[in-house]
Parts: C-alpha cells; sequence; structure tokens
C-alpha cells in the first residue's frame, strides 16, 4: 500500500517527516480518568461539579438508580429518583431484557443510541459485556437501515456536522465540540456508505458506530472520540426530494471546490487537537478515499479502515487460514471481484507480506494476485483506461470477461468479494472454484449482508463441506451432513479499535504499513486450535479486549522500532500498559 502510494507522492515516504507539517499540541487524561483506578474515587466534573438534576441529565455521571444513598445526599438527588439502589449488574440485565424483546433490529438500534445519550457507561458496560449480540445492531448491518432512515430517527447530534456553509471558518466549528482532549475523529462524507451508496449526511450513524467500537472494543475513552461528518451535498435524488432529510439540499461538491473544503478541515483538526490525533476516513468513495490517504499519509497521523483496516483483517484470516490449507502466502493464488478501495487495498497489504516472506520484488508477488472489476479481468490491454489504483494489477493475459472464466483460468486458491453487489459467488462459480481445490477459501466481504457475494450456507453446500468460509456481515452456524460450521466474520472491529489503541498510547505521529502487518499478525496469532476445528478462521469476538490490547502492543512496539512514536520512554510491557490504558464502563464511586 505505502510503496503504490509513495510512487504517487513523488517518492515522499510516511518515515519522511518534515518539520514543516508538524505542529505543536496534543492530548491529554485532563481529569484522570486514564490513570485512576476503578475504586478511586473521582469528581463528576462538568463545567462545574454536577449534581441534582443536571447530574441525571450528564450521561457521562449519570448512575441512574445505580446512585448510592450516600451520593443521593452529597449531590442533591433525594427524591429525584425512586427509592430503591440497584447495581449496574441489575441495571445491565433489565435493559438486555427489555432490547431482547425488540422485533425489530432498527428499534434495537434506537434503545441503544437512546442508552448512549442517557447512560455511557451502561451503554458501554452492555455492548462490551454482550459483544457478539450487540456488535450487529450498533454496527454493520443494523446501521446501514440507521443510516438510510436517518432524517426520521434524528433526535440530538450526536457529533459534528461540517458542512460547505461553514467553509472558511471550520476551526471555529470544531471549537464548539465540548471536548478539547480529542485522540480519535472518525469522518465520513457518506458518498459510499457501506453498500448502500451516497447517504450524505445522514451517513453520521457510520462514524458514531465506529467510535462506540473504539471505546467498547479499544477502550478509547468515549471523551477523547469525536464522529465528523463532511456535508458537502450529495446525489442522491431520493434525498434530495425528501422533506426530513437532513442535510445540505444540493449535488456533491467536486474537484476543487472538494479539494479545497477537505484541505481546510484537515488542517483544522491539526490546529486545534495537534499532531497525534487519529483522523480515520470512513466510507469515502473509491477517488477521494485514495487521494485522501496519498495526499495526507506524509502530514497527519490519517488511517482508512475501508482501505487500510479491511485490508488488515483479510491478512489475518488469510495468514490464519495457512494452518487449514497448509503452505505459504507465496503458496497460493489469490482472486478479486471487486477492484475499488476495498479490494486493492487487501491485495496490496497480501503482496507486501508476500514480498516480506519471500525477499522478493513486491511487483514481483504482486503477480500472484488478479483482480476482475465490472468489465472483467483487469489484464495488461486495459491498463491505459484504468484508474491509477488499478494499474498494479493489470498482468499480462488475454480478456476474460466474466467471473466464473476468471476462476477457471487462474485457478485460484482463494476467492475474495469485495464487490458490494450481493449474490456475485453464483453456484457455478463456487463449484468451479471447488473443482480446483480441496478446500477452497471463499471470502465473501461486502455489506450489509443483503449484499454478500454468497450465504454461509450456499458456500458450505455447493462445496460439500469443504469451504473455508469467512463474510463481511455476520452468518450463524449451519449444519451440513451431520457437521457444524462456524462462518467467520471478517469484521474490521477486530482490528481498528486495537490498531487505534496502538497508536494512542505510543504517540504515534504517522501510520505506516508495517503497522498493519504487525496488527494482522497479532490478531492471526489469537486464533486457536479449537477455533480451527470449527472452521473458524477468526477468534471468537468474546474475547475482543483481549484480542484489541494484543493488537495495540504489536502496533506500539512496530511504532517504535519505526521512529514514529512520541510516548517516551518507551513502556517495558507494552501489551500490560495497553491493558492499563483502557476504558472500564463500571461505575465509579463519586465524592
Amino acid at each position: 500500500m505505502e510503496s503504490t502510494l509513495k510512487d504517487i507522492r513523488d517518492g515522499s515516504s510516511v518515515l519522511d517527516l518534515d518539520p514543516k507539517a508538524t505542529v505543536g499540541g496534543g492530548v491529554e487524561d485532563l481529569y484522570g480518568e486514564d490513570c485512576a483506578t476503578e475504586e478511586q474515587l473521582v469528581t463528576p466534573w462538568t463545567i462545574s461539579v454536577a449534581s441534582g438534576y443536571s447530574l441525571l441529565r450528564d450521561p457521562r455521571h449519570n448512575k441512574g438508580l445505580a446512585f448510592t444513598e450516600k451520593e443521593r445526599d452529597a449531590h442533591y438527588l433525594c427524591g429525584l429518583l425512586p427509592p430503591v439502589v440497584a447495581s449496574q449488574e441489575l441495571q445491565e440485565r433489565k435493559l438486555m431484557a427489555n432490547i431482547r424483546n425488540y422485533q425489530v433490529p432498527l428499534q434495537k438500534y434506537m434503545a441503544m443510541m437512546d442508552l448512549q445519550e442517557r447512560n455511557e457507561r451502561l451503554f458501554y458496560k452492555l455492548l462490551v459485556d454482550n459483544v457478539e449480540e450487540l456488535l450487529p445492531i450498533v454496527y454493520t448491518p443494523t446501521v446501514g437501515e440507521a443510516c438510510q432512515k436517518y432524517g426520521s430517527i434524528f433526535r440530538r447530534p450526536q457529533g459534528l456536522y461540517i458542512s460547505l456553509k461553514e467553509k472558511g471558518k471550520i476551526l471555529e466549528v470544531l471549537k464548539n465540540w465540548p471536548e478539547r482532549s480529542i485522540q480519535v475523529i472518525v469522518v465520513t462524507d457518506g458518498e459510499r456508505i457501506l453498500g448502500l451508496g451516497d447517504l450524505g449526511c445522514q451517513g453520521m450513524g457510520i462514524p458514531v458506530g465506529k467510535l462506540a467500537l473504539y471505546t467498547a472494543l479499544g477502550g478509547v475513552r468515549p471523551s477523547a472520540c469525536l464522529p465528523i461528518t463532511i456535508d458537502v451535498g450529495t446525489n442522491n435524488e431520493k434525498l434530495l426530494e425528501n422533506e426530513f432529510y437532513i442535510g445540505l439540499k444540493r449535488r456533491r461538491a467536486t474537484g476543487k471546490e472538494y479539494s479545497d473544503f477537505l484541505h481546510e478541515f484537515m488542517c483544522a483538526v491539526k490546529q486545534n487537537y495537534g499532531e497525534k490525533v487519529l483522523i480515520q476516513f470512513e466510507d469515502f468513495a473509491n477517488h477521494n478515499a485514495f487521494e485522501l490517504l496519498t495526499k495526507y499519509g506524509t502530514t497527519h497521523l490519517v488511517f482508512n479502515d475501508d482501505i487500510q483496516g479491511t485490508a488488515s483483517v483479510v491478512l489475518a484470516g488469510l495468514v490464519a487460514a495457512l494452518k487449514l490449507l497448509g503452505g505459504t502466502l507465496g503458496d497460493h493464488k489469490f482472486l478479486f471481484l471487486g477492484a475499488g478501495e476495498a479490494g486493492t487495498g487487501i491485495a496490496e497489504l497480501i503482496a507486501l507480506e508476500m514480498s516480506r516472506q519471500t525477499k522478493c520484488p513486491i511487483e514481483e508477488t504482486r503477480k500472484k494476485i488478479w483482480l476482475v472489476d465490472s468489465k472483467g479481468l483487469i489484464v495488461g490491454s486495459r491498463k491505459d483506461s484504468l484508474q491509477h489504483f488499478k494499474k498494479p494489477w493489470a498482468h499480462e493475459h488475454e480478456p476474460v470477461k466474466d467471473l466464473v472464466d476468471a476462476v477457471k483460468v487462474v485457478k485460484p486458491t482463494v476467492l475474495i468479494g469485495t464487490s458490494g453487489v450481493g449474490k456475485q459467488f453464483t453456484k457455478e462459480v463456487v463449484e468451479a472454484m471447488a473443482s480446483c481445490n480441496e478446500k477452497p477459501l471463499i471470502m465473501a466481504l461486502s455489506n450489509p449482508t443483503s449484499q454478500s457475494e454468497c450465504t454461509a450456507e450456499e458456500a458450505y453446500t455447493w462445496t460439500q463441506g469443504r469451504a473455508i468460509f469467512a463474510s463481511g456481515s455476520p452468518f450463524d452456524p449451519v449444519e451440513y451432513d451431520g457437521k457444524t460450521f462456524v462462518p467467520g466474520q471478517a469484521n474490521n472491529a477486530y482490528i481498528f479499535p486495537g490498531f487505534g489503541l496502538g497508536l494512542v498510547i505510543s504517540g504515534a505521529i504517522r501510520v505506516h504499513d508495517n503497522m498493519l502487518l504487525a496488527a494482522s499478525e497479532a490478531l492471526a496469532n489469537q486464533v486457536t486450535q479449537e477455533n480451527f476445528e470449527k472452521g473458524m478462521i477468526y477468534p471468537p469476538f468474546s474475547n475482543i479486549r483481549k484480542i484489541s490490547a494484543n493488537i495495540a502492543a504489536n502496533v506500539a512496539a512496530k511504532a517504535y522500532e519505526l521512529g514514529l512514536a512520541t510516548r517516551l520512554p518507551q513502556p517495558e510491557n507494552l501489551l500490560k500498559y495497553a491493558e492499563s490504558c483502557m476504558y472500564s464502563p463500571v461505575y465509579r464511586s463519586y465524592r
């Protein structure tokens, strides 16, 4: 990835630190949230000490019925709550029972968002303790429907909306956000939300959902997270005609107008929050996603989850799958359906890891990887008409139009779908994979579930139970021929929370490809023999906090090794340090 971007940047690398690109600033734990133990008493600061009715309306400090009698006396809560004192565990059981009573996933999503707005710690306690059940609710696939209907379900702002109306004063808008110590920003312009297309301003559900996972899974404290939607208009005619649409009712800005606006945003973020704030680009259209990563990768701490996060989690699955397939990465052939930001990002990271393992030039290892786009197999004769990020994958071969023919010609051991279009891995395609492989590895990665290239049941059935299967959205276990198969989920939530935590705890100022490889390695190492026996190539999400801590430690170690870390001296035990920095959703006792 870095090698491709380096060519586009005229040779500049993320390791070439330009003093002109650095500014002062940064973040610190002003109120001792990170360094205090759970047993220590804390003061519920807002602008002043929160008490009485205002304390019950402050989601960061509200505990509802869990306030003790002593706390109720000290903070003027007597009479404002019923007399019973409930534990956080009891509150959790009650709320989970309520959520399970809802039949519609969107209702569960709205119930979780309501909880986040009134009791932050209880929201994260539910999410941490019930991650496998609630992850599909607060993130994909339900968040896709939430974004489609965001205008109708919008109640109160959960992040910053920066529209073209604010051009020239973005820095002032950033200062309107009440928190000053921001460590992670997730930003979208809403142009390519999951596989649902241009949702404009309603894409805010994605940054909100991602940052909830940064806290629940990665332990980054909520007050250090900032969701942002850049509203430059939408080309979605249905939204433009919808009276409930909450964004700018104009066509999307493009060209210089767009790039100037994004540049003002990037400069303002750095000026306001400093060098070490992580800016995660989310669901930008392909052309803008690559351009932003190329332009700001050497001057800001930037990360694109669709390109880099997806690549890292898929590579981890491939490395783990080698225990089932045998051989090394270099012994296998890969065929992608989809040559956008996700597909080319994954392909580049696989090629980079093969190059690292075999000591071969990356130009050689790329020849093991083939991509199919809407016009067929990407081959040399198409090179002049290809977008720049597709050109490295144009190998010499006769043109091939259909995916099934590409499978028959290339004979890949691994088939990866990133097309964003459902049902593309037809029975004929999957059977072609099974005919040339004892254990075909099929990864249907497009989100949400409706856009998956095939289902888990189809993959197992059409290969007579021989497939190793993973998907982007969750599928239930499948029984075939008396055996239960547990599909893996190549969910970016395995990677980005721990990756972000690793950048934060090391004080990293740039993202390098070797950090992505370090994250993949840490994730692959968490897959146990018991998981392999069920056909799983990813560990269960129930261990996600432990997984994230291991990823954070590996990423931080690589940041120190590359000279990109600023938090000195380096902690002796990075794993223990990562665990100690993780936010705990357990209620605190108040003075």
